[in-house]
């Protein structure tokens, strides 16, 4: 039995991608900077018969994730998908007329030196596996810079490159890299961007695979 990583669990579309993937045989890695939200997640998730366990880490702490992502490996087994979904903090979104250098020191390291470090974490695991899915969920900043929202539209286009780059670097691996990016709000009541409906897409992005980018639904005119 291997193991789907989450970094950034949290109540919404994280728990809905738990369910998804534990309900495919997968024993499911949380991990947050919260223990109080794993607890939460974990019992929720043993009422679906999914195995859960938390793991404490912070993205902008590049050692706590690799120590989480390890620990979770060597009590759960390989992690075969890691989803890299973490809510960016508001103050990353500043006008872009308003960011000074030293404001993107934390988005770049949120959404470029997170996922790096997570990806050179369970990559060995995956070769040995000789299979892996590596998930990225962006908003449509990511696509489409928006200068009020400035760091997270700067340090989302530096990660679509590097999980280009992954794509096409792990592909002769049978190692796969996708990016689901979500123009909108994730709501309960949307039809293709709710938890619900965007954990069926990522899942389907794991086992049918094939282009780098895709859309939860069309960007906006």
């Amino acid at each position: 039995m291997t193991t789907f990583a989450l970094v950034g669990a949290g109540p919404g579309l994280g728990l809905a991608a738990a369910r998804r993937f534990g309900a495919a045989g997968h024993r499911v890695a949380l991990l947050s900077r919260s223990i109080q939200h794993q607890d939460n997640l974990v019992a929720e998730l043993a009422r679906d018969n999914v195995q859960a366990r938390g793991f404490t880490a912070d993205v902008l702490d590049p050692d706590s994730l690799t120590a989480a992502l390890h620990a979770a490996a060597e009590e759960l087994g390989p992690v075969e998908v890691l989803q890299f979904s973490p809510v960016p903090r508001g103050d990353f979104m500043k006008p872009v007329l308003e960011t000074g250098a030293a404001d993107l020191d934390d988005p770049l390291a949120f959404s470029v030196k997170g996922p790096l470090t997570c990806v050179n974490a369970v990559l060995p695991g995956m070769r040995e596996l000789s299979r892996g899915t590596l998930l990225f969920v962006n908003g449509g900043s990511a696509v489409r810079p928006n200068l009020q929202v400035a760091g997270t539209s700067i340090a989302f286009a530096a990660e679509s490159a590097y999980v280009a780059m992954l794509h096409d670097a792990l592909a002769p691996e049978n190692i796969h890299a996708a990016q689901l990016i979500v123009p909108g709000a994730i709501r309960p009541d949307a039809e293709h961007s709710s938890p619900t409906a965007l954990a069926e897409r990522l899942y389907a992005l794991h086992t049918e695979r094939g282009a780098f980018r895709h859309y939860a639904e069309p960007m906006p005119a």
